[in-house]
């Protein structure tokens, strides 16, 4: 009663300083509003229904307990957790348990994000290098149907714009609840014709678990600068990012319910990690041909426990998963306009390349973070080279079309570097090449009603790298037995029928039909920690997205997606996809006055999802209310944020697998519901100096 008492009266607090702002500011109604982001009418230059423009002002105002959180502004989108706060998230969309990443591309200044061939997860997405503060915009496109993105672009793709310039510099401090503190500086100076963007972060946390301090202890640095450079702009951007943590892993149900632990306990608490990610980037743009470069070092040492004394009753399960890597890469493209038929007409035409030196993916067997011995190590290369051309036509005044085409060319490169393992396997075999191509279609039919209505018949052609350790294995580093190689790159197809509006400044409006079908599925693999292929599969689904303008200060936003997932074939153990949301909703009302009062009040919901192949276990639904509200002056900044306001002891995540613990009878494995509950609810506040 408590709980709900506070959720009330923090709903009631929010609409009455909204409503009492309004009613004796009237006058604000005059002033001039900047347009960006989800005010940005896209009919008449938008390829689908589902992609949207998302910027640092909506980004601004958003209660995000992590910075992963940044994707929840893509509808349809849940980002949660099941480990520390230092590990990647995890991501939720169109009906896929995206695991770290997979089947969804991320970039951020033209450099990509997801990691192939990663030690923990393919297509692994860890966004904590990013500062909130400094993405100027994020462009996302759900779908298959844009031939620019290749590599895990089955459920669509998001790219981050970091700011070339800032219009004041910020000094901010934020403190919270269970130890969470927060410094941060963004600056711009000017630097001959160009701008020098400055930020700097650090950020500590303790976490609200009762037996373990996270301990988060992550540095950030961003330097960009931009200038002039001919008919475009020229920018070279570094980037810095160190963690280390402690982890709170998912649990088993049961052991809730023998008091074992709390709903905040651990099993394992020695586990966590450490990364970092260093990068240089180049972006130049000049009259018709843009291109970009970038090198990437990046580490990861991660220690997790999801079996707890299952495989050994001795020292226990616990294992190290190590990545250390460098990724060099880039891009040229050259759009041209021309006329076809005295219709108007342009074509884009670009190269993209990237190499992966993958110095060791790894997989030890490790006590307390200490090894006992190694399960598998290897040394790849993994490069691609693709092609890309898409083509726009004006047809007539109501018609245009968007063809596109891709091809990709993969190749792989694996080295053990073990030799014999902790099981007495030699898996020098396991070393050898392989590569993959494939060429892919994508296109849109647009029919504009007039300047408020248009429709969208989108196809296209997707695809997924596949861990290059699998492409080249023989044996299997647990038994010795005879393994399977699995496809280097599989393909996807997606179908989208679409409808988006845009009336008087007021309401954006989007909604899509679509489909989607895979060759093979990947699956997050509890015991393992890792994604395998899996079984072909299909998915339809329909989305709903509406942002509605009441004045100039106040709005609101609903997003509701609804997704059927199933695997394609017929098997014993049955269809349903594990991990498959069934339906997800965000509700939100916003407040921006421009000059004083700001501020977000959101609901997300996502829905129940099959833990196992024939649904007979399912995770119940799970759903968080969060507020911030903020005062700013043109010299200073505050923001006031309640994480969870109705402390829901929901779950962030539920996977079904086998486990022992520790009293457990020895020999003994036990099928049971291990999760991730939602962090109770916290309060943080912030404070900033502009100038």
């Amino acid at each position: 009663m408590e709980d709900r008492a506070m959720q009330k009266l923090t709903v009631s607090l929010f609409l009455l300083l909204m409503a009492s702002y309004v009613c004796s500011h009237d006058e604000i109604a005059l002033q001039e509003i900047v347009i960006e982001g989800r005010e940005i009418n896209l009919v008449g230059d938008a390829v689908s229904a589902s992609e949207g423009v998302v910027g640092q002002a909506e980004i601004d105002i958003r209660p995000i307990a992590r910075t992963g959180e940044i994707l929840e502004l893509i509808p349809g989108m849940v980002v949660t957790q099941h480990s520390g706060s230092g590990k990647a998230n995890q991501y939720f969309l169109r009906g896929f348990n995206l695991d770290h990443g997979t089947d969804f591309a991320t970039f951020v200044d033209g450099m990509p994000v997801n990691m192939r061939s990663h030690g923990h997860g393919q297509g692994y997405t860890d966004l904590s290098f990013l500062i909130p503060e400094t993405i100027a915009k994020m462009t996302y496109r759900k779908g298959a149907y844009y031939a620019d993105i290749g590599d895990f672009s089955g459920a669509g793709g998001a790219s981050m714009e970091t700011a070339d310039r800032l219009e004041r510099n910020l000094a901010k401090l934020a403190m919270g609840e269970n130890g969470y503190q927060r410094a941060l500086v963004m600056s711009d100076a000017k630097l001959g014709t160009g701008d020098t963007v400055f930020a700097i972060e650090r950020q500590q946390y303790d976490g609200p678990w009762t037996d373990i301090e996270e301990d988060v202890q992550k540095s950030n640095l961003l330097l960009k600068h931009s200038q002039p450079l001919g008919d475009g702009q020229f920018s070279l951007v570094l980037m810095g990012y160190d963690n280390s943590w402690n982890s709170a892993d998912q649990i088993p149900v049961r052991a809730i319910q023998r008091d074992v632990i709390g709903e905040l306990g651990s099993i394992d608490n020695s586990v966590g990690g450490e990364s970092s990610r260093y990068s240089l980037s180049v972006n130049v743009q000049d009259g018709p041909w843009s291109g970009s470069a970038y090198v990437i070092d990046y580490d990861l040492n991660l220690w997790s426990n999801f079996t707890y004394f299952l495989e050994d009753e001795s020292n226990g399960d616990q294992f190290e998963q190590v990545d250390d890597r460098r990724i060099y890469g880039g891009q040229i493209e050259y759009a041209m306009a021309s006329s076809l038929a005295e219709r108007p007409m342009s074509n884009r035409f670009g190269v993209q390349f990237r190499v992966d030196d993958i110095q060791e993916v790894g997989l030890y067997h490790t006590q307390r973070r200490e090894r006992l011995g190694v399960t598998r190590s290897d040394k790849i290369n993994q490069s691609s080279v693709s092609l890309f051309w898409e083509n726009r036509i004006d047809w007539s005044q109501h018609i245009r079309t968007v063809y596109g085409a891709r091809y990709d060319n993969l190749r792989f490169d694996v080295n053990d570097r073990a030799g014999v393992n902790r099981f007495g396997v030699n898996l020098m075999s396991n070393g050898g090449k392989s590569n993959d191509q494939l060429l892919s279609l994508k296109g849109s039919l647009i029919y504009q009603f007039n300047d408020e209505w248009e429709a969208y018949l989108s196809a296209g052609q997707g695809f997924h790298s596949n861990d290059a350790r699998g492409t080249t294995i023989i044996v299997d580093p647990s038994t010795g037995a005879t393994a399977d190689r699995v496809d280097p790159l599989v393909r996807s197809n997606g179908y989208e029928l679409g409808v988006r509006s845009f009336i008087g400044d007021k309401l954006n409006l989007s909604a899509a039909l679509w489909s989607l079908r895979l060759d093979s599925e990947l699956l997050f693999v509890g015991d393992a920690g890792n994604t395998e292929a899996s079984r072909p599969s299909s998915r339809k689904g329909f989305e709903l997205v509406a942002y509605y303008r009441f004045t100039d200060q106040i709005s609101t936003d609903l997003e509701y997606a609804y997704t059927d997932a199933e695997f394609r074939d017929s098997a014993p153990e049955g269809r349903d996809i594990p991990g498959a949301v069934l339906d997800v909703l965000q509700l939100g009302l916003n407040l921006d006055t421009g000059e004083s009062w700001f501020g977000s009040l959101r609901y997300r919901y996502f829905g129940e999802r099959p833990l196992i192949e024939d649904g007979s276990v399912t995770s119940d639904g799970s759903g968080t209310l969060s507020l911030r509200l903020g005062y700013k002056r043109p010299k200073w900044r505050a923001t006031f944020d309640v994480l969870n306001i109705a402390n829901s002891n929901d779950h962030d995540i539920d996977y079904f697998y086998e486990s022992r613990l520790p009293k457990e009878l020895s020999g003994t494995a036990t099928e049971d519901v291990h999760f991730h509950p939602i962090e109770p609810r916290a309060v943080r506040f912030s404070v900033g100096h502009i100038w």
